[in-house]
């Protein structure tokens, strides 16, 4: 996917999650922030920015746990970008294992799978 490609797509899913946010859905806000996890995870830039995201979202909702476990990802997640090892389908949220991989929604798979039609 091409860097345009993703910056879109993760400008739609954070818009998407303020949105939800400001209506007071904030569990939509997270299933927003999961699938730009889910985007932007492969990158290094892109992935501390969904982290980023999950965090400042934890903190304007005094999630202590979420808080306590974005802030161990943050610090993780340039580890894994450099190292490769990445869980595909992370939704990188607190209440899953950092190195848990998880089976990606369908229409996230058509967009990450290069060989998707």
């Amino acid at each position: 996917m091409s860097p345009h490609r993703l910056a879109v797509l993760l400008a739609e899913e954070y818009h998407a999650a303020d949105e939800a946010e400001r209506a007071g859905r904030i569990a939509m806000a997270w299933h927003h922030l999961e699938r730009g996890h889910i985007l932007a995870q492969t990158r290094f830039w892109p992935h501390l920015q969904s982290h980023r995201e999950m965090l400042h979202l934890a903190l304007r909702n005094r999630d202590r746990r979420e808080v306590i476990g974005q802030l161990i990802r943050f610090a993780l997640a340039p580890l894994g970008n450099l190292t490769g090892r990445l869980p595909l389908g992370n939704t990188g949220r607190s209440n899953v294992s950092a190195f848990a991989p998880m089976e990606l929604p369908p229409d996230l798979h058509a967009i990450l799978d290069p060989h998707a039609d």
